[in-house]
């Protein structure tokens, strides 16, 4: 990659989980009751079609890790899990009596999608984790060919994890690795040999989980390229069917984000990351895995890699999935919903979040009800994020899109993208800067520019 071309394009930028991202939300204009509304309407739109699906935030850790930016509370005292959970389901069931009162058939909500995120999914017990998701069950309808995943600590997931998860219907498991150097590992307060990854890995396999995804970060304090080297040939020892490769991002000036554990001096510049990013794209393709989107890579046969070539991949705030629900309910402290009409996010501590559940209040404290040009940028943003080209005509055009092409121009002379009458697509080269690219069709952050800094750099 042209080192001018990072020089010229690594600026702050958003990872696109959403359209319009969460610092341009509209709060103002939100309320528990629309929020209500749009949640109903999606739901009968799309239940019985399609099904819906749910996020379950399990914020606890049992340590912090200096690299993380999650919502999570820091804590050894397990007995924190029951109350907790307690309050999930509560806040459940105040969406299944809102699905009720809002459908003259009173259908059951149809679960197609399921994950569980963090923290660290991992540090309640499984015989919690059974009663929480039989809990969910209980009210609720399965779609044919479920896709239920769990995030693991490979420190702390246990083989009977593995096989309560797996005979609730879970297949997919993805597990933090972030680098496997312990000088890295230390710097970031993440220790975790590789034998503990090793281990669950082989677990899942035995029990038959069909598709294990480990994560690794790329741009951590103290990495060079022999060491990311050395962590993808490891990672390759285990073969898992897909990788998360994720850019750091180095936001500490967030509250409650514990990224001061090491010098900002430690960290590769942007060049040297770029670097970690490239050969590490160039080596993982080598051994047989494919790019998806923006920071995944999948072996050929994984369902993620199958959903791209169909034209299926979708986006949301749990990241790349290989299907698509038009209703999101996010569960848990700090969890973001989307009925695709409207964003939700719950209280963002432990304490709020129980507390206005125990009143039966559907816990948001913020959101943002999308317009119709919302509706249409979000549209080419996703097909730019999960298919790297987007088109218009008539019905999906906006008459600042015409800007976006200008500025587009620039990308096109440097060989990032292609433009024709009414399409835009990311070239192979390009793909390294698809955030920027998708920044171009931003129309709320390019008419309201932060004045600080609010979001990591795109390289």
């Amino acid at each position: 990659m042209n080192n001018s071309l990072i020089d010229k394009y690594n600026i702050p930028g958003p990872r696109y989980t959403s359209y319009p991202t969460v610092p341009y939300w509209d709060n103002a204009g939100f309320t528990l009751e629309k929020w209500e509304n749009s949640v109903i309407r999606a739901f009968n739109e799309s239940n019985e079609a399609e099904g819906i699906s749910i996020y379950i935030h399990l914020p606890f850790c049992e340590a912090l890790c200096t690299f993380c930016a999650c919502h999570k509370r820091i804590t050894k005292q397990h007995s924190v899990e029951t109350p907790y959970l307690e309050t999930v389901l509560k806040e459940w069931d105040l969406y299944v009596e809102l699905f009720k009162n809002g459908n003259e058939t009173s259908a059951k909500p149809k679960i197609k999608e399921l994950h569980l995120g963090g923290g660290t999914p991992t540090f309640f017990s499984p015989e919690n984790l059974r009663i929480l998701l039989e809990g969910i069950f209980a009210k609720s309808d399965i779609a044919e060919n479920p896709e239920f995943s769990f995030e693991g600590h490979p420190n702390n997931t246990t083989k009977e994890h593995l096989q309560t998860l797996y005979d609730l219907g879970f297949r997919r498991c993805s597990f933090g690795v972030q680098d496997y150097d312990l000088k890295v590992q230390k710097a970031i307060n993440r220790i975790q040999p590789f034998e503990n990854v090793e281990n669950v890995t082989r677990w899942a396999r035995e029990i038959g989980y069909t598709s294990i995804s480990h994560d690794l970060v790329f741009g951590l304090p103290h990495q060079d390229w022999e060491k990311m080297e050395s962590t993808i040939r490891k990672t390759m020892e285990l073969k898992p069917d897909r990788l998360a490769f994720y850019s750091y991002a180095h936001v500490p000036w967030i509250k409650g984000v514990g990224q001061r554990g090491f010098d900002e001096n430690d960290l590769p510049s942007g060049e040297e990351k770029r670097k970690l990013y490239e050969n590490g794209k160039q080596l993982l393709e080598e051994l047989g895995y494919r790019e998806v989107g923006m920071d995944h890579f999948a072996m050929e046969h994984d369902d993620l890699y199958q959903s791209m070539l169909n034209g299926k991949i979708h986006r949301n705030f749990m990241g790349y999935s290989s299907s698509k629900t038009l209703l999101m309910v996010g569960l848990g402290m700090s969890a973001i919903s989307d009925s695709w009409y409207a964003f939700a996010q719950n209280e963002k501590t432990v304490e709020d979040y129980q507390k206005r559940v125990a009143e039966g209040i559907i816990p948001v404290f913020r959101g943002h009800m999308l317009d119709a040009e919302d509706l249409i940028i979000r549209k080419h943003i996703l097909n730019l994020m999960c298919r790297l080209e987007t088109s218009w005509d008539t019905q999906n055009f906006v008459p600042e899109i015409e800007n976006s092409i200008e500025k587009l121009k620039e990308m096109e002379e440097d060989g990032l993208v292609e433009i024709s009458e009414n399409q835009i697509r990311i070239t192979e080269k390009g793909r390294a800067f698809t955030r920027n690219v998708a920044m171009t069709f931003d129309l709320r952050m390019l008419r309201n520019k932060p004045e600080t800094r609010i979001f990591s750099m795109t390289v």
